[in-house]
């Protein structure tokens, strides 16, 4: 059925509004900018920040030619209205839309997932897998890449906990509101009499900070207790003979953190220390927002009783994000990453 308010007026309208905070002249200084970066002669010298420059430099590429191109589609439609041809412009403006509500200045960075099983056992492990395979799909329709950095795997099936990131531009902007406990309600696969079960698990996101000055973040070297082991694969298999695996802990916070899935120490190193810095960034986020002086222990950020969203595959089908209202009855697009009415009320929500 058409969309009766659609209209050029409406259209050139939007675009407008919108260019006023995406700023053309701006991201097309930005892309020079990288790409002058892009010439230097020891770029490869890093190999870490030469991919990310020119991913970054791709990405901004991608973002300046599809706004040329609305541009230039609404010249045309200015002249020839053509109603097919406004429905579909339509929807791609609002799409772009959805980034004049990407503000922060690390909305523009990957995104640091890490998911919890809830109380359950095998039925809260299975749920987090399912999560896991979710944000996996959708990171693919987004064209964006994910690499895992550390699992542990359930006794019998499923996922114990599980970080990954998430990389590309403003996958931490599209992201961050996922974080909250997920409600899973159905017949359970683990038991013969196919009991109604509800699970739980917890989503933890946080931007990735490695190339970010963060000036009120001091890690010192004495607060760090650095500790090495085996990485272990499925089923307690060693995937390696030396002792790769990082745990870190932060002695005055209690922050732990883990990465085990590089095969190199120092990778790993690397790894551990870019999660606790966005531990600590988000715990003196609250400590700004709340005005506590003093928070004894770790900081979690989305407790267990925070739920955001419910699935239900039985008595009925049902996915329903409890803070916008946003409601599907198709739970099986849900789960195969299709999240973006979620995410774009979600962001609207802020």
């Amino acid at each position: 059925m058409p969309n009766q308010n659609l209209s050029i007026e409406s259209l050139n309208l939007r675009m407008q509004k919108f260019l006023e905070v995406f700023s053309l002249s701006k991201k097309e200084d930005e892309l020079k900018q990288l790409e002058a970066e892009s010439l230097e002669p020891n770029l490869w010298s890093d190999q870490g920040r030469a991919r990310k420059l020119l991913q970054n430099i791709s990405s901004l590429k991608s973002e300046i030619e599809e706004v040329k191109d609305i541009i230039s589609t609404l010249e045309i439609l200015n002249e020839v209205e053509d109603e097919k041809e406004m429905a579909k412009l339509e929807k791609v403006i609002s799409k772009l839309e959805l980034k004049s509500y990407l503000s922060s200045p690390y909305d523009i960075k990957n995104a640091v997932i890490t998911l919890h099983a809830g109380q359950g056992g095998t039925e809260a492990m299975d749920w987090t897998s399912m999560l896991y395979r979710m944000y996996l799909r959708y990171a693919e329709n987004k064209g964006f890449s994910v690499e895992t950095i550390d699992q542990t795997f359930g006794e019998e099936a499923g996922i114990k906990s599980i970080t990954f990131i998430v990389k590309g531009r403003y996958a931490y902007g599209y992201l961050k509101n996922e974080a909250g406990t997920h409600r899973l309600v159905r017949q359970s696969p683990f038991n013969a009499n196919n009991l109604r079960q509800t699970s739980f698990s917890l989503v933890e996101v946080l931007p990735d900070l490695e190339d970010i000055e963060l000036p009120d973040i001091e890690i010192k070297d004495d607060d760090l207790d650095w500790q090495f082991t085996r990485a272990g694969g499925h089923g307690g298999q060693n995937v390696n003979k030396v002792s790769t695996a990082v745990r870190l802990t932060h002695i005055p916070t209690g922050i732990v953190v883990t990465a085990r899935t590089e095969r190199f120490q120092e990778q790993n190193r690397k790894i551990a220390l870019g999660l606790l810095r966005a531990k600590l960034w988000l715990r003196q986020k609250e400590v700004e927002k709340n005005h506590i002086k003093d928070i004894k222990g770790e900081y979690r950020p989305p407790s267990w009783g925070n739920q955001i969203r419910s699935y239900v595959l039985h008595p009925y089908k049902m996915v329903k994000d409890l803070r916008t209202g946003v409601e599907s009855g198709n739970p099986d697009s849900v789960l195969d990453g299709n999240l973006d009415e979620f995410v774009a009320e979600e962001l609207k929500l802020k």
